[in-house]
């Protein structure tokens, strides 16, 4: 059962909550970036002592007031500065069979506490006491834990696992399992959650095994451990994702809910079969990082107020497109959680459910028992929708229920894989869509790229060259007084002069004149023309504004557009 549902049937067997003031209580710690405790509090609910007090009376274990309480030495060294950072466990004693107790910042995390009894090869016992008291006796007593990942890969390069040479004889969970291998894992994925990195590669190649983390889009390699540990490693993620560790000769996925504190952060696993080994990739999911507040997306001022405009419109297909990794479903997610008000029917189908979204009814789609894009839009219309979301339009019969959907009242948002907005249009009369129909209820595409911010505590003016210039497709006169700027590599930004991301953006807007086009079947680039003519900004003018503007680099926008 999920923590919050484990904390409403607490309360609720105690007659102090009730299922609406519980869902209330959700909405409002998740719009406020709260813990449900503290959104407990906050209503007046339970003070922080008896909520403590109940969690460890239905847990059957002992509640610790740690207030004026310091941990003695020996007490401290019980539990490495990795795994206690790692899991929010502080060490309270030991009993004499050996049984180590430990307060957990969250002790519904049954998770963890295996965890900790399979890397510490001992009996555990947790107590309950305020998140607040753990989390500042863990600062204190480990600060940063900068040497533990160098520890542990000196200790399993030393040889201390025996595994690795037979994978045949050697049973794959016991690999798992092992404590070296259990902690080498945790401390990858939560220094990839540190470091705000989107995606984690574990890459076995015949004389070397790779891990490489993807921050603000750019893959960066750790030193890489000893090459006997990838199947060891992939075990481990397999084992965490509940996915078979016997079967290696196909690709299967998984998901990892990951607690690190008072954050959950969901694991996205995907395993591919290849020549020494499987490939296994770890998309991060942290709510945390991604903001989903249309406001905050960094859009200009003239298509923010566009798309508040198109979200109003009672019906029609607004597109977004863009490559894999531009952003298209946070811009998505964004407009649907500005018009998921109480009177909005909110429909999602997507592969995978990305993030939940609070009152939006959101369907994964299931290829494997032929639930598919199409399949589920078609049952979408008798569900008595306001809004629908399509993840990806990939085929014909997608497309073709989606307009039938925009024709019958509904707005339909969905994304495409096009270099630029006007491809848009042509990809779906390719796919065999009517002009006509697509003329008809196309409203708008936005096309987009993420691009790199520059980071701002080592942010350098300086002047460009005229060959520089000429590939923006510049002159010196054109620029003027403007002025670019570049990073030079600070702590801040592991020296790469880039921190964060932001979008930059295309809008082709449908008019007259544009429908015209699309009857007459025209090509991509006289629609583009069109588009520009009557005033479309491309992706290279919006890329040029954030170069104006001291957010990007001449670098970026030439990579991206």
């Amino acid at each position: 059962m999920p923590r919050d549902e484990q904390i409403y049937a607490l309360f609720h067997e105690r007659g102090i909550l009730s299922r609406a003031q519980f869902e209330d209580l959700r909405t409002e710690a998740a719009n406020n970036g709260k813990s449900l405790l503290q959104a407990m509090i906050d209503f007046g609910i339970v003070s922080e002592a008896e909520y403590h007090h109940a969690v460890a009376d239905h847990l059957g274990v002992e509640y610790l007031d740690l207030e004026g309480w310091e941990a003695a030495p020996e007490t401290q060294r019980l539990l490495s500065a990795g795994l206690a950072r790692l899991h929010g466990a502080l060490p309270v004693g030991e009993t004499d069979d050996g049984t180590l107790t430990l307060a957990l910042v969250d002790p519904f995390d049954q998770h963890a506490v295996e965890d900790l009894r399979f890397a510490l090869g001992r009996s555990i016992q947790i107590a309950v006491a305020p998140a607040h008291q753990i989390e500042d006796r863990l600062r204190r007593y480990y600060g940063a834990d900068t040497a533990s990942l160098d520890d542990v890969l000196k200790q399993l390069g030393a040889g201390s696992l025996s595994f690795g040479a037979d994978a045949a004889v050697v049973d794959p969970e016991a690999e798992a399992n092992s404590a070296p291998i259990i902690r080498f894992v945790d401390l990858i994925v939560a220094q990839a959650i540190q470091d705000r990195a989107s995606d984690i590669h574990f890459e076995p190649f015949e004389n070397e095994f790779k891990i490489r983390y993807r921050v603000d889009g750019a893959l960066y390699e750790m030193a890489p451990p000893p090459r006997h540990l990838a199947p060891a490693v992939t075990s481990r993620v397999k084992v965490m994702a509940g996915l078979n560790i016997a079967e290696r000769r196909v690709p299967q996925d998984g998901r990892i809910q990951k607690r690190l504190g008072e954050k959950s952060v969901d694991l996205r696993v995907s395993t591919l079969p290849t020549q020494h080994g499987e490939s296994v990739v770890l998309r991060v999911l942290d709510r945390s990082v991604v903001n989903l507040d249309l406001e905050t997306l960094g859009m200009p001022p003239w298509l923010y107020d566009y798309l508040l405009r198109t979200l109003d419109k009672p019906n029609g297909i607004f597109i977004v497109t863009g490559p894999t990794g531009s952003g298209k479903t946070t811009t998505l997610y964004s407009c649907l959680r500005k018009i998921n008000t109480v009177d909005a029917k909110l429909l999602t189908v997507e592969d995978p459910v990305e993030y939940d979204l609070e009152g939006i009814v959101q369907v994964p789609v299931q290829e494997s028992i032929g639930l598919n894009f199409a399949r589920v839009l078609r049952a979408f219309l008798r569900q008595d929708p306001d809004r629908i979301m399509v993840g990806e339009t990939r085929d014909l019969e997608t497309a073709q229920i989606a307009i039938q959907a925009s024709l019958t009242g509904h707005l339909v948002f969905t994304t495409l894989h096009t270099n630029d907005a006007p491809g848009a249009v042509t990809r779906l009369l390719d796919m065999g869509v009517e002009p006509f129909l697509l003329s008809a209820t196309l409203e708008a595409v936005l096309a987009q790229r993420l691009i790199r911010r520059i980071c701002t505590h080592c942010r350098v003016e300086y002047k460009p060259t005229e060959a520089v210039l000429r590939q923006l497709g510049l002159t010196p006169e054109q620029i003027g007084a403007k002025k670019f700027f570049y990073g030079k590599g600070c702590d801040h930004c592991n020296q790469t002069g880039y921190r964060g991301r932001k979008g930059i953006y295309e809008l082709m807007d449908m008019n007259d004149s544009v429908r015209e086009l699309i009857n007459q079947r025209a090509p991509t680039v006289t629609l583009k023309q069109k588009a520009v003519q009557l005033g479309m900004a491309t992706l290279r003018d919006d890329g040029l504004r954030s170069i104006y503007e001291g957010e990007t680099t001449v670098e970026e926008v030439l990579k991206y557009t």
